[in-house]
């Protein structure tokens, strides 16, 4: 008589500052039954101390969180987590194979992607993703013209609440930065769902994320005056 092996489960820990590519990636993995996200976390210190609590297989972590990768990877080493890191769009991902990191993608990395990563990786394989997104590097420009043309169809007003709902603001204090109601913005949220094409604040979020050239103008739309006096 033959024994099941039920799948041993993959404990994760998302880390990353970015609240919205945390809220997308714990959604995506959510859905696979052998993979449980033990703890979000949008700093170093909370990582650490998420390492020793959880003790899980896998670390998700951004690069932006923290400069010495030598720290992280010897965090990840003492508690036996594998290490997957998020690099920034167009980074060489390569580079960090060969520091001692188990798998390396790029934010705008597909859920289909970075499920295939966390299983090759929790099998004791390397997995890069092999080349940047088309989003942000595209001979022909299709994933750039979207981008543009969703762009265009936003007010200033639009592109400035998009860019407070990517960083992980809520209503309420998107509200409170415009000197407006969350009624209001809720209003205007729902004109950009429509003119956009989706359904809620994650998708929103996620398809500025996947679009450099919306990307780029929501972020320009909240950036501090550089001018001088």
């Amino acid at each position: 008589m033959e024994s099941q092996n039920p799948k041993r489960m993959l404990k994760l820990i998302l880390a990353d500052n970015q609240a919205i590519f945390r809220a997308g990636a714990a959604k995506v993995l959510a859905v696979e039954d052998e993979i449980r996200v033990v703890a979000q976390t949008q700093n170093y210190e909370q990582t650490l101390m998420a390492l020793e609590k959880f003790r899980a297989s896998i670390l998700i972590f951004a690069t932006a969180l923290h400069p010495a990768l030598r720290d992280v990877i010897a965090a990840a080493d003492r508690q036996n987590t594998k290490l997957i890191i998020v690099a920034e769009n167009g980074e060489n991902l390569s580079r960090y194979i060969t520091r001692g990191v188990h798998g390396a993608v790029f934010r705008n990395v597909t859920g289909t992607a970075l499920v295939e990563c966390v299983r090759k990786v929790s099998k004791g394989q390397s997995w890069v993703q092999n080349e940047a997104p088309i989003a942000v590097s595209s001979d022909n420009g299709v994933e750039d013209k979207v981008g543009a043309r969703v762009r265009d169809r936003l007010t200033p007003k639009e592109l400035k609440i998009v860019s407070l709902i990517v960083q992980g603001y809520k209503n309420k204090e998107i509200a409170t930065q415009l000197g407006t109601t969350e009624q209001v913005i809720k209003n205007y949220l729902r004109n950009v769902y429509d003119k956009i094409g989706v359904s809620d604040r994650l998708e929103l979020a996620l398809f500025t994320i996947h679009h450099r050239m919306l990307a780029e103008a929501a972020a320009a739309s909240t950036a501090p005056s550089t001018t001088t006096s």
